[in-house]
C-alpha cells in the first residue's frame, strides 16, 4: 500500500523516485543531505496559514520625500501605537521589507497597523512608531555600485524626518524580514551599540558565500567584493552589546544560515516550525514587538 508520505512525493518531480525506494530519498530530504526540503514540507502542510490579524487597528501616516542617497522619491509608512497619537516623544522601530517589497508592502502584508496597537494595548508594551521605509526591490540595504544607498537614506533622511516631528530617533530599534531581516542587522551594524537600542532578523536572507548569494537573487550584491564588505558574518564584533532577536522556520531556504548566525551570537529567538512567509511572521510579531518595546524602554 502507497502511504500519503509517497503520494506526496510522488508530486514533487524527481523526490518521487527516492519515496519508491523504500523511504530513503525521504529521510534524505526531510534531514536536508539532499534539496527539496522547502517543497517537501509545503507539501506536507507544515508551513502553516496566515493567522488573521488583531482586530484593533491604528493611525498610518506616509512621509515622501525625494531622497538624495537614492536618488528617487520614497515613501515611509508610518504606524503609530494608537489611533490619532502624535508622533512627539514617541522612540522610533525601522521596518525593513524583503525583496520584491516597500514600506507600504511590509504594512500592508504583516499587518503592523493592527499587531502594534495590539501589543501596547493588550500586550503591555512601551509604546513606539514603526516606520517602515522604501529600500528598493533588490538593494539588499546597502551600499550599491550605481549610489544607491538605502542605509544612508534611514540614517541621514528618514530619521531625521522623524525627529522634527518629535519622535525619539537617539537610540533607534530596527525589524526586517528575509532581505530586510540581512538589512535590520546592517543597520545595527551602521549605527552601533549606541544608537540600536535592539533589532529583530525574522527570517533573515544570509548567505554562505557570493556565489550562493547569486544563484538565489543575481541582484543582491554587486560582486564578490561586495558581498565580502557586506558580509554579516566578518563583523560579527559590531552586534556585541546590542540585543538581537532571531527567529526562522525550521522549512525555511534560509534556516542553515540562520542556525549558524544563532550559534555565534546567541541572540534571542528561536527556530521554529514553518516556511519562509506570513504563516511563520505573523504569529512571532507580539514577541518581537514586545522585544523591541521593552529594550527601547530601557527595561
Amino acid at each position: 500500500m502507497i502511504s500519503r508520505r509517497a503520494l506526496l512525493l510522488g508530486g514533487l518531480g524527481g523526490l518521487g523516485a527516492f519515496a519508491a525506494a523504500g523511504g530513503t530519498g525521504y529521510a534524505l530530504v526531510e534531514h536536508d543531505v539532499l534539496p527539496g526540503r522547502v517543497r517537501l514540507d509545503k507539501a506536507l502542510g507544515r508551513c502553516g496559514d496566515v493567522p488573521a490579524p488583531p482586530a484593533a487597528s491604528t493611525t498610518v501616516r506616509r512621509l515622501t520625500w525625494r531622497s538624495a542617497h537614492r536618488r528617487t522619491d520614497v515613501t515611509a509608512t508610518v504606524v503609530l501605537p494608537a489611533a490619532n497619537r502624535s508622533p512627539r516623544g514617541l522612540p522610533v522601530v525601522v521596518a525593513l521589507h524583503g525583496s520584491g517589497g516597500d514600506g507600504a508592502s511590509a504594512v500592508r502584508s504583516l499587518a503592523l497597523d493592527h499587531y502594534l496597537p495590539d501589543a501596547v494595548a493588550r500586550g503591555g508594551v512601551p509604546p513606539f512608531l514603526i516606520a517602515a521605509v522604501d529600500g528598493g526591490p533588490d538593494t539588499y540595504w546597502h551600499p550599491r555600485a550605481d549610489g544607491d544607498d538605502p542605509i544612508g537614506m534611514i540614517v541621514d533622511e528618514l530619521l531625521p524626518r522623524l525627529r522634527a516631528q518629535g519622535a525619539r530617533t537617539d537610540r533607534i530599534g530596527a525589524i526586517g524580514w528575509s532581505m530586510g531581516g540581512y538589512g535590520a542587522l546592517m543597520l545595527a551594524r551602521r549605527l552601533g551599540v549606541r544608537r540600536t537600542a535592539a533589532v529583530v532578523a525574522s527570517s533573515p536572507a544570509l548567505f554562505d558565500s557570493y556565489a550562493d548569494a547569486h544563484r538565489t537573487n543575481a541582484r543582491s550584491f554587486d560582486d564578490a567584493a561586495d558581498f565580502a564588505r557586506n558580509d554579516v558574518f566578518s563583523a560579527l564584533d559590531a552586534l556585541k552589546g546590542v540585543p538581537v532577536r532571531v527567529d526562522c522556520g525550521t522549512s525555511d531556504p534560509f534556516a542553515p544560515m540562520a542556525r549558524r548566525l544563532r550559534g555565534r551570537i546567541h541572540p534571542e529567538g528561536s527556530m521554529g516550525g514553518g516556511c519562509h512567509d506570513g504563516g511563520f511572521w505573523r504569529p512571532r510579531l507580539p514577541a518581537q514587538l514586545a522585544f523591541l518595546g521593552h529594550h527601547l524602554a530601557g527595561r
